[in-house]
């Protein structure tokens, strides 16, 4: 059923019963007051009657009946148009309108009652009249004007009146409906064509003037754009998991190649002599090392390509560093590592993706920030910084060119003599991007080794966890960036594989 329908069909049925309920009020204020002239008539009669009826009783005790005649007309005349009935210790003397004597009278206590005979209806006032020869009651009568015909005319006229409202107020409330929901069939009409899986059409944002159309619309324009949100995520979940296979298929051939030829000698050469059978088995050790480091690095690559803007919340970023440092220091106990981080510094971010950026910084520089001597000196600080926090990481190796600087954030730039992955230093780039950062390399604040600076805004740039707001660089998997993307390194990458005096994994 229709609005305009429905709301016809309520006003329809409302309208007449409010016009009957209105008219059932008139009618009982109308006969109240009718009541109420009508008692007024009758004690003004019964003041006028009195003396009369009480010069008629005496009359009446004491014998006389001229007299008693004479005083009964007198007391008719003075009724003027109300009946009189006064009864008497040894008669009744009636006169005038009133109901049939066989008719039963209420109590002599009663006062003004309305009396009913014969299908007609009488207003009645009972007075105790006494004289000291006799005592009598006096009853003076009126028709009852509130059950007249005019009243009962006024009474039938409602009814009419509800009968005809009922069609009445249901067309125009039909009208006026139909009307007020035409916003809403035209908005019914435009949404009826949408198709978000086959076409990119979309509400225009206008307004009807009708709160509960726009905001309908709106609600309609919010949900569409979550449906594409969505469509674009799981798209690109989609190209993700397809990178992922080709990236895996082709970085784990040559580990792999590597492994079975490995293993082919060590089938085909039994009696390997003990020193090149350990070399065999180092290198295939190494291989699975880096197989395995592929792997993870690469999970790692994909999941923050899918993280969601509502895992990001409050991070103490010097508590994460510190148990980064920890981690560093337990696997590398002969690196001198230290920490300079004031306490309660506080980002917006996800946290798992913060302790990749600083794990892998940590790594990179455990493992190329070596001096010459094979020593490690990492220092790792964290500051605040205008509009922001500042993450900085120098080592005392040789450094990166500055030719290099930024290529070594693209996936799988290797150096001949790394044992990496290639992507340590793109999962930085990575989160330093997805929390509306920057991550640079320069040398060091002495001229020696390589200083990597991570600057993060504190509030996330402006990222909340409502479902919305994440940055539009989520291809680091999928890899097809090219120079037309920002970069959080100001350079664009692609998928291949370089080799640079000082590469970082």
């Amino acid at each position: 059923m229709r609005l305009s329908t429905r709301i016809a069909l309520a006003v329809g049925c409302t309208v007449p019963l409010l016009v009957l309920a209105a008219g059932w009020l008139l009618l009982g204020l109308v006969a109240r007051d009718l009541h109420r002239a009508e008692d007024r008539h009758l004690q003004q009669r019964a003041v006028a009657l009195a003396p009369e009826a009480r010069a008629l009783l005496r009359a009446s005790a004491n014998g006389r009946p001229k007299a008693a005649d004479t005083r009964e007309r007198r007391l008719f005349s003075t009724a003027l148009d109300v009946g009189v009935r006064l009864v008497g210790p040894d008669a009744t003397f009636r006169g005038g309108p009133q109901p049939d004597p066989s008719v039963p009278l209420p109590d002599a206590s009663a006062g003004f009652v309305t009396v009913r005979s014969a299908g007609r209806s009488w207003r009645a006032l009972v007075r105790q009249v006494r004289t000291p020869a006799a005592a009598g009651t006096l009853w003076l009568f009126a028709p009852d004007t509130a059950d007249r015909a005019q009243v009962r005319l006024v009474r039938n006229r409602v009814l009419l009146t509800a009968v005809l409202a009922a069609p009445l107020s249901g067309l125009l409330a039909w009208g006026l409906a139909a009307g007020a929901s035409a916003p809403l069939a035209r908005l019914t009409r435009r949404t009826a064509g949408l198709d978000p899986r086959t076409s990119t059409a979309r509400l225009p944002e206008e307004h009807t003037g009708v709160r509960e159309v726009d905001e309908l619309a709106a609600t309609l324009r919010t949900v569409l754009a979550r449906y594409d949100e969505q469509a674009a995520r799981t798209g690109q979940a989609l190209d993700t998991a397809r990178s992922f296979s080709s990236a895996a298929a082709h970085e784990l051939r040559t580990p792999l190649m590597s492994m079975g030829t490995n293993l082919d000698i060590l089938a085909g050469h039994p009696d390997l002599p003990a020193a090149e059978r350990a070399e065999v088995l180092a290198d295939l050790h190494r291989e699975h090392a880096r197989l395995l480091g592929l792997l993870v690095m690469l999970r790692d690559l994909g999941r923050a390509d899918l993280v969601e803007a509502d895992a990001f919340r409050p991070v103490d970023l010097s508590d994460l560093a510190d148990t980064a440092v920890a981690e560093a220091r337990r696997r590398a106990p002969d690196a001198d590592i230290t920490l300079d981080a004031a306490p309660g510094l506080t980002v917006h971010g996800w946290e798992p993706g913060l302790r990749l950026l600083l794990d892998n910084l940590l790594g990179n520089a455990l493992a190329h920030g070596r001096d010459a001597q094979g020593r490690a000196r990492v220092r790792v600080g964290v500051s605040r910084a205008e509009g922001g926090l500042l993450v900085a990481v120098d080592d005392q190796g040789p450094g990166v060119p500055p030719d290099a600087r930024a290529r070594i954030f693209e996936r799988f730039q290797r150096g001949p003599d790394s044992a990496g992955s290639g992507l340590g230093l793109t999962l930085v780039a990575q989160q330093a991007a997805l929390h509306r950062g920057s991550v640079t390399v320069t040398d060091g604040p002495d001229g020696t080794g390589a200083r990597f600076t991570v600057r993060l805004p504190a509030d996330g740039g402006g990222l909340s966890g409502d479902g919305g707001g994440l940055p539009g660089r989520r291809d680091w998997l999928i890899g097809t960036a090219g120079a037309d993307r920002d970069w959080p390194i100001g350079t664009a990458g692609a998928n291949r594989s370089q080799s640079f005096p000082k590469d970082r994994p």
